[in-house]
């Protein structure tokens, strides 16, 4: 089992920036590759970064290309998710989540492991 713990969510004006950390236990941090998703109310989870095990190849969803950066610290058994020129459109449910599973995985079914969310808010 692995267990995850968001945190760094809030409340940021439209053009602003917050950092998302995702603390894991419970397993090896560096055997998971990690992902972040988000759920904004009335749709759908969906997929917004993954990076590998190591953290040297990172994906995103075209919506937050060139303004969001996954990273990790192997050593804190930490994700993280730098958002920066957050829109209004961004509101969300923030979700981190682990999978044992290689190559690049941007499903939500390809994860097993989820923390319980941390809320961002972009007010325009």
């Amino acid at each position: 089992q692995v267990q995850l713990v968001e945190s760094g969510g809030g409340l940021v004006q439209a053009g602003g920036s917050l950092r998302l950390s995702c603390a894991a236990s419970g397993r090896t941090f560096s055997n998971y590759r990690m992902g972040w998703f988000r759920q904004a109310p009335g749709k759908e989870r969906e997929f917004v970064a993954t990076a590998n095990k190591s953290g040297g190849s990172t994906n995103y969803a075209d919506s937050v290309k060139g303004r969001f950066t996954i990273s990790r610290d192997n050593a804190k058994n930490t994700v993280y998710l730098q958002m920066n020129t957050l829109k209004p459109e961004d509101t969300a449910v923030y979700y981190c989540a682990a999978t044992a599973v290689s190559g690049i995985r941007t499903r939500e079914y390809e994860y097993a492991y989820w923390g319980q969310g941390t809320q961002v808010t972009v007010s325009s």
